[in-house]
């Protein structure tokens, strides 16, 4: 299983932050309007759960594992697929209902192999995600980006909306704008 070397920075100034990213050389991959299912394992469990995910370019199906939050504590199979819809099918036949329907906006940047996205979630302020392939290398972009580490957050998304704004997205069937 690949582990995920990832954290979250809240409340951003998004432009300020393009403005670092392009100085330093940061290249900008695009925007993407991202929709996922989210299911649950049988029997649920609360850190773990299965997402398929589209950008409309690019489709996969992943097991996530929180083992903590940390900025190495997700672990993750994915593997891409050929349709959002097909895959739905395939779910749907073997007994996996979707417990949520999710939708974001993304902007990417990649620099030096690190992935940079500004994430806009329906309901919350917007973050930045910075993940890489090591720690070192997540906590180097945090340095050279000057990013208070006050507002750095090792919390996943359902985390991020329950505890920091108080909304249980897990109840939320369509989480649409």
């Amino acid at each position: 299983m690949k582990t995920e070397y990832e954290i979250r920075v809240l409340d951003i100034n998004k432009e300020e932050m393009i403005e670092m990213l392009e100085k330093i050389g940061a290249i900008r991959v695009g925007e993407y309007y991202q929709k996922r299912y989210i299911y649950d394992l049988k029997p649920a469990e609360d850190n773990k759960w299965i997402r398929l995910r589209t950008d409309g370019y690019k489709t996969t199906l992943t097991y996530k594992c929180i083992e903590e939050n940390t900025i190495d504590g997700t672990k993750e199979i994915e593997l891409e697929v050929s349709s959002i819809d097909q895959a739905k099918e395939f779910m749907n036949s073997i007994g996996f209902k979707y417990r949520n329907y999710q939708e974001n906006k993304r902007t990417k940047y990649i620099y030096d192999g690190i992935e940079i996205d500004f994430d806009l979630w329906p309901k919350i302020p917007e973050y930045m995600e910075i993940e890489g392939e090591s720690e070192e290398q997540v906590n180097s972009m945090i340095e050279k980006l000057h990013i208070d580490k006050s507002k750095v957050t090792a919390l996943n998304c359902d985390d991020i909306y329950r505890q920091i704004y108080n909304i249980d997205i897990k109840t939320i069937r369509e989480l649409k704008f």
